[in-house]
Parts: structure tokens; C-alpha cells; sequence
């Protein structure tokens, strides 16, 4: 399962997961129902079904039901998240923090609540966090940047809790990424302007994190939990 699976980091995942016989995808979604129906369209195969789900993941039910009908729930990746418009600390207002915390902390709790009520030994839980949680984005989305220092948290904590249950619970901090987040944080441009100015000279693509989630999701990384890793270009 994959929250916020048909664009940007989601997407990528979706893609880089499809295909492989007998694994199912479920992909949760908002309400472009178009790009979700395209992407169903792209990776949808009779030996990986895929189906796409609208839901809300502060109510994630319907997304967890349509997952039961395909089988075991082996892994979810938890990518859905909100970012609101760049600003100073005081233009955040409590329905703002409430916007922002609901999707990307509460949400978030809510799937991996659901989650691991389904999950056997060998689950894995991924959290998309970001390297906002340790720089702060002071002047930018602080509210943003304290939801996945959130997700720090849960990570570790989740993933100590489930050692012993054999479930595997692990992070990814992604750095400036190139997706369609930037435009909802006014700057759609951010990740080219800033790009150039990273260690390794270039923005990370979708795809970047996207192999970084699927080695998590694999047997290779059996022997890593409750703990996030960056895949930021050394930013």
C-alpha cells in the first residue's frame, strides 16, 4: 500500500514496485481521479493487480478494505503529506498547524495503526519524512518541518515497539526533491533554483527515493528498523 500513490514520490514507488507477480498494489489518493485512473491504467497486470483507492488517510478504512480484498497488507508506504504556502512562524495559525498535523502526523498514525493490525512477521512500514525535520525550513514551512520531525519520532518508537513482532518500521528524509509539493508552498520552481547549490549539484528526482523505499521494502534491508536514512545529496 502506498499513501498518496499516484504522483510525485508515490507514484515513483508504484512504479518502481509494479510488475512483479503476485504483488499487489494499493494506492491511496485524494481526487485527481484522473491521474489516478491513468496510472491504475500504466501498471495494472493480471499477475500484480493494481487499484487506486480515493480516500482520505485521516480515514484511511476504505484504503485498508480494498487492500484486504488483495491478500496480506506485506508493506505500506506512508507518502502522503501536505505543505502549505512558505511564510514566517507568525503567519501559522492554529487551522493551518491543524491542516498540516492532521495529514501529515495524525494521517500518518492512523495508516500505520491500521497497518500492522494486518501485518505478520516480515511487514515493513516506510514513513516519508524530510530533511526539513533537521533544518527546521525557518522563514519557509516550520509547521511542515515540526509534522515530520513527528514522523522521526513514530518511526523510531513504532519500530522499537515491532522489533520483537518481527515488523520492520524505517524512514526516508528525502532532501529537495523535484516534484509538484514546491507549487504548494508557492515556489514551483524551488527545486531547480536550489538544485545547483546542493552538495552533489543537482535536485533529487522522484525516482531517487523511490529505489531508496523499495531496497527498505526487500529482504536486502532485513536488519535495518527504527531508524530514517536521507537521500538528500548531502544537504
Amino acid at each position: 500500500m502506498i499513501t498518496g500513490g499516484t504522483r510525485g514520490i508515490g507514484a515513483a514507488v508504484a512504479r518502481e514496485l509494479a510488475g512483479a507477480p503476485g504483488r499487489a498494489l494499493v494506492l491511496g489518493y485524494r481526487g485527481d481521479h484522473e491521474r489516478a485512473r491513468a496510472i491504475v491504467a500504466e501498471l495494472d497486470r493480471p499477475e500484480s493487480p493494481v487499484r487506486a483507492v480515493a480516500c482520505d488517510v485521516v480515514e484511511p478504512a476504505a484504503l485498508f478494505e480494498a487492500a484486504d480484498e488483495l491478500g496480506e497488507l506485506t508493506g505500506l508506504v506512508n507518502n502522503a503529506a501536505v505543505l502549505e504556502r512558505q511564510g514566517g512562524f507568525a503567519g501559522i495559525d492554529a487551522a493551518r498547524w491543524a491542516r498540516v498535523l492532521g495529514v501529515n502526523v495524525i494521517g500518518l498514525a492512523e495508516c500505520c495503526r491500521a497497518g500492522i493490525a494486518r501485518m505478520g512477521e516480515g511487514g515493513v512500514i516506510v514513513n516519508l519524512s524530510s530533511r526539513a525535520a533537521v533544518l527546521g525550513a525557518p522563514g519557509e514551512y516550520v509547521d511542515y518541518a515540526a509534522s515530520k520531525a513527528a514522523v522521526d519520532a513514530i518511526t523510531r518508537g513504532l519500530g522499537l515497539e515491532l522489533a520483537p513482532r518481527g515488523i520492520r518500521v524505517v524512514g526516508v528524509r528525502p532532501g529537495v526533491i523535484d516534484t509538484e509539493i514546491h507549487a504548494s508552498g508557492g515556489d514551483p520552481d524551488r527545486a531547480r533554483r536550489v538544485g545547483p547549490g546542493l552538495p552533489l549539484g543537482r535536485a533529487g528526482t522522484p525516482e531517487d527515493v523511490a529505489r531508496a523505499i523499495a531496497w527498505l521494502l526487500s529482504p536486502a534491508a532485513a536488519y535495518i528498523t527504527a531508524t530514517t536514512i536521507d537521500v538528500s545529496g548531502g544537504r
